[in-house]
């Protein structure tokens, strides 16, 4: 009895000090910037739409002079339920409506500007897009967000101080009439050839001083805190330099936004790979529109893009790290074209049916190491559906790798890899290895993870694949692995 009672005692202190061990074992400590929760929501939202409706729909031009009748607008279907539902269906968790483009009209009742809906024959003048819009993503359970246009073509006193108080007057109305909004957005088409008001002539502005953006910024965020302001230079999202629907292969959340402000001829390289080791959190938006124009034109109907051209466009946005904002723009009844609606739900089966197995799930996955060989920070976090949990190496290790054996041969089209970004954005370099003829194959060299990483495979046959992590700022974590 008392060899049992000696045996039970030094097993209940070796459980004592394992747990010890196990207690002291600290997650890593976050490296560089991080995101706040208002950017980490918005990176898991992935697919948003831009929508650009205004007086330039019915005028077949891009870039209205800001001469145009309010009369002219006159949507006869319009329907904001459809456009909501047709992106639900698709997929989409957010909306950022054209309240103002750079021809000045609004697309709700300023009470500062008579160039509006309130003096169209669109709802005998009583009607609101904005209003319709913002309560339709509510209803569909999209997110809802602005841009509002810094230049316009139709105002008398722009280039003026005046001009900034009348903006920020506009500002105040879509902040504090429309319900939360998530996301303003701004771009840098700022001053040139107008009406304004008459006077039929150019102008210029200092695009770095003239609007005091810190001040403009301040003001909407005393109104929603919860908001995420996006241009060239963020400060919470940044343009990711082009309009093609191209994320750089590298691309790093962080940058340091000194050599940038909003309205500043971008520079594309830098905007689409960001900075390691920059000093703020500021990822890339992909803005590209599904027909040529960002406006809707009838001419373009036989130019939507496919619903196979928008998964591509899928990889190299968000299978780059970044989201992606694809511009839908409604037609003069006010409706989302057929070929367009048509365009995103097929493509919306496409990425469904691409993911509809997920090889990880159901397969072995093994390290070479894992943090203080404690199961909290175990490779197999990273197949568990978890998107908390991860697989996170000792403080000083850079460069570790992992296998996933699926115990057969199958053919492999994507890898998706998920770093846990809430502690910084770490790996710089990785090798990607399939098994093939008693040995390892590399088949992929690449850089950057991030949120998310989607790597093509074009159809490999493996029983077996490696990911070799070679250099990172600090020792990697991975929240998640999936192979289709």
């Amino acid at each position: 009895m008392n060899k049992l009672l000696h045996l039970l005692s030094i097993t209940l202190v070796l459980s004592i000090v394992s747990c010890k061990k196990e207690s002291e074992v600290l997650p890593p400590q976050p490296v560089g910037p991080v995101p706040s929760s208002e950017q980490l929501a918005w990176h898991k939202m992935e697919l948003n739409a831009f929508v650009h409706f205004s007086i330039n729909t019915f005028t077949d031009k891009e870039w209205g002079y800001g001469d145009e009748s309010p009369q002219l607008f006159n949507p006869t279907e319009f329907n904001a339920d459809q456009w909501l539902q047709t992106l639900q269906e698709a997929g989409f968790k957010g909306i950022i409506l054209t309240a103002k483009h750079h021809d000045g009209f609004v697309l709700w009742p300023s009470a500062y500007t008579e160039h509006s809906v309130k003096n169209s024959p669109f709802m005998d003048g009583k009607g609101d897009v904005v209003k319709e819009v913002s309560d339709a993503a509510q209803k569909y359970g999209l997110k809802f967000g602005v841009y509002l246009s810094p230049w316009d073509r139709n105002r008398a006193d722009y280039g003026t101080s005046s001009y900034v108080d009348y903006y920020r007057k506009q500002l105040e109305e879509l902040f504090t009439n429309y319900g939360p909004v998530f996301e303003m957005w701004f771009d840098g088409a700022n001053g040139g050839d107008g009406y304004y008001g008459g006077a039929n002539e150019k102008r210029t502005i200092d695009r770095q001083h003239y609007y005091d953006w810190p001040t403009t910024l301040k003001m909407v965020d005393s109104m929603q805190p919860p908001v995420l302001f996006f241009s060239d230079a963020g400060p919470d999202l940044r343009w990711v330099g082009n309009e093609r629907g191209v994320a750089g292969k590298t691309n790093w959340n962080t940058i340091t936004p000194d050599t940038l402000y909003a309205g500043k001829s971008a520079i594309e390289d830098l905007l689409q790979s960001g900075t390691p080791g920059g000093s703020k959190w500021i990822p890339a938006e992909v803005d590209v529109s599904i027909r040529p124009g960002w406006f809707y034109h009838t001419a373009q109907d036989s130019l939507v893009r496919s619903s196979e051209n928008l998964f591509q466009l899928y990889l190299t946005s968000v299978g780059r790290g970044s989201n992606l904002l694809l511009n839908i723009p409604p037609d003069q009844k006010g409706l989302f074209h057929e070929k367009d609606v048509a365009a995103l739900l097929v493509f919306r089966f496409i990425l469904k049916k691409k993911k509809k197995k997920d090889y990880a799930k159901e397969s072995k996955i093994m390290a070479d190491a894992h943090r203080g060989t404690n199961p909290t920070y175990a490779p197999t976090n990273m197949i568990d559906g978890n998107a908390d949990t991860y697989w996170a190496l000792d403080d000083g290790v850079t460069q570790a790798s992992f296998e996933i054996d699926m115990g057969a041969t199958q053919t492999l089209n994507y890898l998706v890899l998920q770093e846990y970004i809430s502690l910084g954005q770490r790996v710089q370099a990785f090798d990607v290895l399939v098994w093939q003829n008693d040995g390892w194959k590399k088949v992929a060299n690449e850089t950057t993870i991030g949120y998310k990483r989607i790597l093509p495979l074009n159809s490999v046959k493996t029983s077996k694949i490696k990911v070799a992590i070679t250099t990172a700022l600090g020792c990697p974590v991975i929240s998640n692995v999936e192979v289709y």
